[in-house]
């Protein structure tokens, strides 16, 4: 009789890399030690597809009880900076994950040179004195095999003494390197004799002078992951070509260290998964320097960058992002996802956290004529119905706050159409509506008892009144009327406010691929090359917008939804005296 397995709804929601990783801790790979880190290299400010890294990386670690190191892969000083140190922390503490240990590439420069010496030593190394162009002839294709290099066979006392040298500062930049020696007729581009170390001659920004030959990326990595107890490596898809020439390293290192028993149980394992692709969105860290530089944005935290410093601007939270890499999953192919998935996703988490207020971003004056003058109600107004108790009855202690009402009121411009028709549901001639946590109000039958007008025939001023029995929580506050409820504010209790909209900044949903074509078929670069996509309406600035005063006490960042109008946030430029909002995504999903 067969049997049949049946899956616990935890193992259903592993993904391909968690149930690997689950199997290697059952088979007491690696002594059953659970060990990730997530490598960055110092050079720009972290982007969206950096947080599934980080994600996975450190998440990994936290649902299985392992442990994640923050590996700086500072290994180029001609782009390294301490300022991207500093903010690749921030944007992983603020994604809310913690590194168990600190660690930079440069700390094993001393390890990773004496193991050169010590691979040139063991016929696994040479120092090349030909030009790039003539060792890029030499590489082959990937259908035809590479030539030897006329240095390959030179005596290992002579390449020794040339690596040192190019540590000395005396060599020109280009004209040695150390190559591994492999195989120049691999299928395998990578195993064909590639370069170990280069000539910089340059300072670095955490060891000073020491150094004027540097390690490549490709001998590097694998061996800091060995040297820290790495022992899951995980990258995206374009490090699977490199897989073997990791292997390959880390197997030398051994033999190196001596340490050749077990050796398949206890190295690194490597997991390939596919990137964070968006439309409508570019995110290399070299063409967003460009931007940076062009002044196409206002910085690397510009809400219309992908980085995360941008979009944590911008308001979203870390829960949403989070949610949102969740929901797409870790796959071994790319795709290119759709960018109003990411919005649904903060949009979703918004809705539980976002402060409601009110405010109005196109005014117009509203005169209730029949409410006292001078009179103010405080009315109370709920912060968010979605925090709730037990029962599912919306909290109410500690969730309120109180908003003025008065004779004179802010509404939305688009709320009032002088002749809207019947379909129209909010205010107009004969049309009533209610205004949210207040009364009903109703506009007179004839426009010019209801309606003021400026010479050039624009309304300035719209005239209603009020019943005084439907104030909101009071008897008689539910009679139905067929008008909706609009949002207000009190024109002396309310402040002047910058609203920043912004919508996406590239006009063509693959801008990497049409930047490509477009460089290839207009032989430009860099800025000239994006700027036929880029939309010029990616920044609106509405200076002319009002918010209920309670939004002045609030600090930077707090999350908020203008009521009926979207989410938006606190900018960091934002000030009592002048406040700074930035739209974060609209309240519903946009209709096409």
């Amino acid at each position: 009789m067969a049997t049949t397995t049946i899956e616990t709804s935890e193992e259903k929601s592993l993904n391909f890399i968690e149930t690997r990783v689950k199997e290697d801790l059952a088979a007491g790979k690696n002594g059953g030690r659970l060990q990730t880190r997530f490598p960055p290299e110092p050079n720009g400010y972290l982007h969206i597809g950096h947080a599934k890294a980080i994600a996975i990386d450190f998440g990994i670690a936290k649902k299985f009880g392992g442990k994640c190191f923050l590996r700086m892969d500072d290994t180029n000083p001609q782009k390294e900076d301490t300022e991207y140190v500093e903010a690749i922390k921030h944007d992983i503490e603020w994604l809310g994950f913690k590194w168990d240990n600190l660690v930079y590439a440069s700390d094993y420069f001393q390890e990773l040179w004496d193991f050169a010496e010590w691979c040139i030593m063991n016929d696994k190394a040479y120092v090349d004195e030909q030009s790039s162009e003539d060792i890029a002839k030499q590489k082959g294709t990937p259908t035809e095999p590479g030539t030897n290099s006329p240095y390959r066979d030179r005596p290992a006392e002579e390449s020794l003494r040339l690596f040192r040298e190019m540590n000395t500062g005396n060599v020109e930049p280009g004209k040695m390197i150390l190559r591994a020696k492999i195989d120049m007729t691999s299928p395998n581009m990578h195993f064909r004799d590639p370069i170990m170390y280069r000539v910089l001659n340059m300072e670095h920004w955490r060891t000073g002078n020491k150094w004027n030959a540097y390690p490549m990326y490709d001998f590097t990595h694998g061996q800091s992951d060995y040297l820290e107890g790495v022992t899951h490596s995980i990258c995206t898809l374009e490090f699977v070509p490199h897989h073997e020439l990791y292997d390959l390293f880390v197997t030398w290192m051994k033999e190196y260290k001596g340490e050749t028993e077990e050796i398949e149980d206890n190295r690194p394992r490597q997991f390939e998964f596919n990137k964070l692709n968006l439309n409508y969105t570019l995110m290399s860290k070299r063409n967003l320097l460009i931007l940076t530089k062009e002044g196409v944005v206002s910085g690397w935290d510009d809400p219309r960058m992908p980085t995360i410093c941008g979009i944590r601007r911008r308001g979203y939270s870390p829960e949403g992002v989070l949610n949102f890499i969740d929901k797409i999953g870790y796959t071994t192919f790319d795709a290119l996802n759709d960018i109003k998935l990411m919005e649904a996703a903060i949009r979703e988490d918004l809705n539980k956290r976002a402060i409601r207020v009110s405010a109005v971003v196109n005014p117009v004056k509203l005169i209730i004529d029949n409410y006292p003058e001078g009179q103010v109600e405080e009315l109370t107004a709920i912060n968010n119905p979605e925090i709730r108790d037990a029962e599912g009855n919306t909290v109410t202690e500690g969730n309120t706050h109180v908003i003025e009402f008065s004779r004179e009121l802010w509404i939305e411009r688009d709320d009032f159409m002088e002749d809207g028709g019947k379909k129209f549901l909010r205010l107009g001639p004969g049309k009533e509506v209610r205004l949210k946590n207040a009364y009903i109000i109703k506009c007179d039958e004839d426009p010019a008892k209801c309606i003021e007008k400026d010479a050039e025939g624009n309304i300035v001023c719209i005239h209603a009144t009020y019943d005084a029995d439907s104030k909101s929580g009071m008897p008689g506050a539910d009679r139905k009327i067929k008008g909706k409820t609009l949002h207000w504010l009190s024109c002396d209790h309310s402040v002047k406010a910058e609203v920043r909209n912004y919508e996406c900044l590239w006009t063509c949903e693959n801008p990497r691929d049409a930047i490509k074509q477009y460089e290839k078929e207009n032989d430009v670069r860099g800025i000239e090359a994006m700027r036929p996509y880029l939309n010029p309406n990616s920044l609106t600035i509405n200076k002319d917008a009002y918010i209920e005063k309670f939004a002045t006490e609030l600090p930077a960042l707090t999350y908020l939804q203008f009521q009926r109008i979207g989410y938006f946030n606190i900018d960091p430029d934002s000030t009592p005296e002048a406040l700074v909002f930035n739209k974060t995504v609209s309240l519903n999903a946009p209709k096409f």
